[in-house]
């Protein structure tokens, strides 16, 4: 399986054309989205291009030229998110972190602009930017539901994969507090940020969670707070009035 961002080249049609599909292993197309820009690493986006999503991988494909393509794999997108902060990128986008089977010493390196050929084995960082931005939360999902289609497959030996399912219980050493917090978390955590498919930045995640946890317990104790001073009025009041 060839992991990581590579060229894709094979369509069929005229014009732009439509990528060839590995029908034969049951994909599918699942979307087609015109008029979106690629912006690979560091770089400037490409002029726009259209955008097919399939049940295994993402391809983008130039409109202006059939030899210009990328295609990554769901398996090698190790998460994917909705991007609006234009101090994080000046246009909203789909952001997506790549897997890559290039050395993490070389990975500092892999989105410079300083060659003219871009090694796509070290590309981590691949952005999809619609004309239209209001199409992003439908990518969006359309992106979560391909990942489901395609899970990291589970190692000989490893007990389960990256399903993470977060429990009061299993908090209670994070955050301190007792029973009293009601925080039942069914889905991958990353999706507060956006859809991961492994354990990336997964102690923050949990600390974010225990946090958020925290506060919840904070708000239970101070409404039961309020609500014992507002017993205590009322007793004080009736206790005057008997007197």
């Amino acid at each position: 399986m060839v992991i990581g961002l590579r060229q894709f080249m094979a369509r069929v049609g005229t014009g732009a054309g439509e990528p060839v599909l590995d029908t034969d292993n049951g994909e599918e197309l699942v979307h087609v989205q015109p008029s979106v820009s690629i912006a690979l690493g560091n770089r400037s986006p490409d002029t726009p291009g259209t955008l097919y999503i399939t049940t295994k991988q993402v391809v983008w494909l130039s409109d202006l030229d059939r030899a210009k393509g990328y295609a990554v794999g769901f398996l090698s997108l190790s998460l994917h998110a909705v991007s609006r902060d234009p101090e994080a990128y000046p246009s909203p986008c789909i952001y997506t972190q790549i897997e890559t089977e290039a050395d993490e010493d070389d990975s500092e390196d892999s989105d410079s602009e300083c060659n003219d050929v871009l090694d796509l084995s070290k590309v981590t960082e691949m952005r999809l930017i619609p004309s239209d931005a209001s199409q992003l939360d439908t990518l969006f999902q359309i992106f979560c539901e391909c990942a489901e289609l395609n899970p990291e497959p589970i190692e000989e030996g490893e007990e389960g994969g990256h399903n993470w399912v977060f429990s009061t219980d299993q908090l209670e050493d994070e955050t301190g507090e007792g029973d009293d917090a009601e925080c039942h978390f069914h889905q991958n955590p990353t999706n507060l940020i956006g859809h991961s498919n492994g354990d990336h930045d997964l102690a923050r995640t949990v600390l974010e969670l225990s946090h958020f946890c925290k506060n919840l317990q904070l708000q239970i104790h101070d409404q039961r707070f309020e609500d014992a001073e507002e017993m205590e009025r009322v007793s004080d009041s009736s206790h005057h009035q008997h007197q």
